[in-house]
């Protein structure tokens, strides 16, 4: 669906608010059919697990994008965490995962996002079909999915004797034991530290149906240790001889070994490092029978000089002696590689002078040097966790922070032919959303990303052109463009200039001749990202917000920016501008904190309040101004105590009823025979969480998911406008979803 560009309509400013009707919820769910929209990952995929007996069963996890099953024969990602209500969105951070080397189609997720005391506990999830349907079991503690130290692991662990125990490593709170098949935990007493970073299970030292006798469990304390127990768990000790670092990932070769990749941070943290602040590290193997330990690092980091250190690190089953292991943090004088030894570690070579990626199914990786640079193979940063699929010893698996890499020809290592790698992210799109829009002209789509940029998409079924990807490949903070003129569009972004405009509709971008006075460090040295751009109707003002600082506007496309007059105190550093879509140089802002709308009629130079008494919302809470396309100040507020809509008279903002929450709120194309635009949320209708849309000015509402399809961390939405009942979804860590409505 391309839209060509049209020329701008402006119309007259004029005031103010009225009532809204009520709403009443349709209890049916209307049928929809949901697909991502591919630009190709983008995020930290942090860990992999092939399943040991069984083949063509992978999975991956990452930080904040939830986990995945591999097709093998359609090569794609299964998603496998979409189910997720609203309430569990702190589960999409997967942070270790676990299968049970007898029963192939067991899975268990270990998920939690944050270690704070204000985020939701953690749980682990329990599928018997491979993840196509889950069971939870509530953990009293927190998990960090997105912390530090994620990409370490595996902290869980199915005994391969015995499926109903199952041991769980946390971040802060110690080891845990389930002896029903993880439907409940408690707590392993013997183990002597709150941190864990992985945990193996020795096979050998158990029999059929009897608890395994030895595990090893990595310590993420300030020393780090590897601790051992020889008694199912009921006491450990120092494996003797063992580095004083950090174990990130540890295997048991078929040859009697143990192999561990260490590492250590800079002495000003804690150990638990993984995937950055990494100084020093090794790769060791100890002799299971002797219990002597051997350094095997293919090269060695130099504290204060060629820092770096080693995380991922796996083992061919079927020939003894061949390891993989990959380096962390290593910047300079060359990046992250991976090293391969076919003899136990005696000899290694790097695959990174050896290898060629692809880059050609996903454009937006030849920019900006994101994985290569022409004519020089990299391996990517962030290389936590590489595996070996122990069926086919040629395929290979690493992930980075910014997606994942296979090979299908390990085997060409040494022989002076390349080792082909694929960026094989498909389906796997592990990209944090933050901005979007469908404009009436022009792309189909836009979308801000963190880490990735973003990009212009015209044809939402293949990832976009390298010509319509954002530049630079760094964190977008926002995108909007002139309803009215939509050749002009503009967005912010984390680096200087902080901001580039389009005058063509995102084929081509310029920078902000200059920047509002934002500093990423705030005067207590905070770090502060960029704020929004709104752009006006006709594209002839932008407004910019600093965060925690003022709102500035410009009237010359960012040659000089003023402070917007009347701006609210931005308390919590979220405060958004919105441009009208029906009159130039007309903008809002809703007042968290305040519990106002402000509005600015000369282009941002100056707010002033038009709605007052609105209850306030909380830092941690979500609530969304937008505004109709072709309606004069006619505004939608979505917030925790329900959706609020005002269409242009002058009566008070009014809650409708039967909506009790929204996080977000957006406008497409109208149904046939309704002049109004068709309204999507993401909310609670009637006390269902879910994607909604009403076709009545929010008289009526359906729903459009259905419970595989909740999307739990759902936030920006963009309805298209010229095509009645699709949009475009945001959901936190998984890129963009699209519905289209098949009934």
């Amino acid at each position: 669906m391309f839209k060509p560009i049209a020329g701008a309509r402006l119309a007259m400013f004029a005031a103010a608010l009225v009532l809204a009707g009520s709403a009443k919820a349709d209890p049916a769910i209307q049928a929809y059919s949901w697909r991502t929209v591919p630009f190709g990952g983008g995020g930290f995929v942090d860990g992999f697990v092939y399943h040991p007996k069984a083949k063509n069963v992978l999975y991956a996890r990452t930080d904040v994008g939830g986990a995945y099953r591999y097709d093998f024969s359609a090569r794609r990602w299964i998603p496998l965490l979409d189910g997720l209500s609203h309430s569990d969105g702190d589960l999409e951070g997967a942070l270790s995962m676990a299968v049970d080397p007898n029963a192939p189609n067991k899975l268990y997720l270990a998920c939690g996002l944050y270690l704070g005391d204000w985020a939701r506990n953690a749980a682990v999830l329990r599928s018997d079909d491979q993840g196509a349907t889950w069971s939870k079991t509530e953990l009293p503690f927190k998990l960090g999915g997105n912390a530090d130290g994620r990409g370490a692991g595996e902290r869980l662990q199915v005994d391969p004797n015995a499926g109903q125990t199952l041991f769980l490593g946390s971040n802060q709170n110690g080891l845990w034991k389930s002896a029903d098949g993880g439907q409940s935990f408690a707590k392993v007493s013997g183990y002597p530290s709150a941190d864990v970073t992985l945990v193996l299970i020795d096979p050998a030292s158990g029999a059929a149906n009897a608890p395994s006798r030895t595990l090893y469990v990595g310590a993420g304390d300030s020393s780090g240790h590897l601790y051992v127990s020889h008694d199912g768990g009921a006491s450990f000790g120092l494996v003797p001889g063992a580095p004083a670092q950090t174990p990130q990932h540890a295997v048991i070769g078929p040859d009697g070994f143990l192999y561990v990749a260490f590492s250590a941070g800079d002495g000003k943290g804690k150990g638990d490092i993984n995937p950055s602040g990494i100084a020093v590290g090794g790769v060791w193997k100890m002799d299971l029978k002797s219990g002597a330990w051997t350094e095997i690092s293919p090269i060695r980091p130099v504290l204060g000089s060629r820092q770096f250190g080693y995380s991922g690190i796996d083992v061919d089953p079927a020939h003894p002696g061949t390891v993989v292991v990959s380096t962390i943090d290593r910047w300079w004088p060359e990046p992250d590689d991976i090293f391969l030894s076919r003899d136990g570690g005696a000899h290694w070579m790097g695959l990174s002078s050896q290898s060629h990626h692809d880059l050609t199914r996903f454009p937006w990786l030849s920019k900006d040097g994101a994985v290569n640079d022409p004519g020089r193979h990299k391996m990517g940063s962030w290389t936590s966790d590489v595996k070996i699929n122990p069926f086919n010893p040629d395929e290979m698996i690493y992930g980075t922070g910014g997606g994942l890499w296979m090979t299908r020809n390990l085997s060409a290592a040494g022989s002076g032919k390349p080792v082909e790698f694929d960026f094989a992210d498909d389906n796997l799109e592990e990209t944090a959303t933050i901005a979007m829009v469908s404009p009436p002209a022009g792309s189909t789509l836009l979308a801000a990303f963190g880490d990735v940029a973003g990009a212009a998409w015209d044809d939402v079924t293949k990832s976009p052109p390298i010509a319509t990807v954002f530049k630079p490949n760094e964190s977008n903070r926002s995108v909007d463009v002139a309803w009215l003129n939509p050749a002009v569009v503009a967005r912010t972004t984390d680096g200087k200039p902080y901001g580039y405009y389009s005058e063509d509709g995102a084929l081509t971008w310029k920078p902000f001749p200059s920047a509002p006075p934002y500093a990423p460090q705030d005067a207590k040295g905070e770090w502060r990202t960029m704020g929004p751009v709104a752009v006006s109707a006709g594209g002839t003002a932008f407004v910019v917000t600093v965060p925690h600082d003022k709102a500035y506007f410009s009237a010359d496309k960012g040659k000089t920016w003023t402070p917007s007059a009347g701006w609210p105190d931005d308390l919590d550093g979220r405060l958004v501008p919105v441009a009208d879509k029906a009159a130039d140089k007309v903008f809002y802002a809703h007042d968290r904190a305040g519990g106002r709308v402000m509005a600015s009629s000369d282009g941002g130079a100056s707010f002033k309040p038009i709605v007052t008494g609105l209850p306030a919302v909380a830092y941690w809470d979500t609530a969304e101004l937008a505004t109709t396309p072709g309606r004069l100040r006619d505004l939608w507020l979505a917030a925790p105590f329900g959706l609020l809509h005002s269409a242009g008279a002058s009566k008070p903002m009014a809650n409708l009823q039967g909506v009790d929450s929204a996080v977000s709120v957006a406008f497409g194309k109208a149904a046939p025979g309704q002049a109004y635009p068709a309204v999507f949320i993401v909310g609670k209708v009637k006390g269902q969480d879910g994607l909604w849309r009403s076709d009545d000015e929010g008289k009526t509402w359906v729903r459009i998911n259905d419970d595989a399809h909740q999307f739990a961390s759902a936030g920006p939405l963009a309805g298209d406008p010229l095509e009645y009942g699709t949009v475009y979804v945001g959901v936190g860590g998984r890129g963009v979803m699209m519905g289209v409505k098949t009934q």
